[in-house]
């Protein structure tokens, strides 16, 4: 349980998930700009950038909110009772306003409109399927590394989805938050928003499966002896 107050978490979430959004939507842009055409080297630009920006967000505003950002990982706290369902809400709440915000001031800071909805095409089987392996991953690195090492969970996190990017699909949203904020963006980062809810739905699929499979691999289970019956 955190030692600070309601308010401070949710200052910490807003300013953690803004500067998340500005970096995925940011760097994305930069990336587009200096590539010469070269997707590939676009998303890895896109890629280093928002795997580094979590780690240090992570160290920075985890000991304060528990460094959410990013409703799927609320969700599945809330399943585990580690948050108050009247708390996850407004946490939620925060981190889709922020997420918004943070994609506006991204496009603000390359001389872009503040809003635009995205053109990008982003759906299919394929595309959903890696949206739910990515979050099922990001959840099962944050429960499992708080289990074992909970020092680790900031390296784990950036790690997964520096590597996210580049094995799924989908190239690993695994966030509702930055899933909304993505349609709000006709960048490099963007989806089409009636793409978003199928993306969404996947997400949250994910979450509850990673979810209920650690609450199960957490629950010791006595081991026979020999020779019992």
């Amino acid at each position: 349980m955190s030692q600070y107050d309601l308010s401070r978490r949710l200052v910490a979430e807003a300013i953690g998930t803004a500067f998340l959004l500005a970096t995925v939507v940011g760097s994305g842009i930069m990336a587009e700009r200096l590539a010469g055409g070269n997707v590939a080297i676009a998303l890895l630009g896109n890629t280093l950038a928002t795997g580094a920006i979590l780690m240090v967000l992570i160290l920075i505003f985890g000991p304060i909110s528990g460094a959410h950002f990013n409703p799927a990982v609320t969700l599945s706290f809330l399943i585990r009772r580690e948050i108050t369902a009247a708390h996850a809400g407004i946490y939620v709440i925060v981190q889709v306003i922020a997420a918004i915000v943070g994609a506006g001031i991204a496009h603000l800071m390359f001389d872009l409109p503040a809003l635009m909805v995205s053109t990008t095409t982003r759906t299919g089987t394929g595309q959903w399927i890696g949206e739910m392996v990515a979050t099922f991953g990001l959840v099962a690195t944050i429960l499992g590394c708080l289990k074992a090492r909970p020092s680790a969970v900031p390296y784990a996190v950036g790690l997964f989805i520096s590597a996210g990017y580049w094995f799924t699909s989908s190239t690993s949203f695994a966030n509702p938050a930055v899933t909304v904020a993505r349609t709000l963006t006709d960048t490099f980062s963007g989806i089409l928003p009636a793409h978003a809810p199928a993306f969404i739905a996947a997400q949250v699929v994910g979450t509850v499966l990673a979810t209920a499979v650690f609450a199960w691999l957490g629950s010791p289970h006595p081991v026979p002896q020999e020779g019992d019956d």
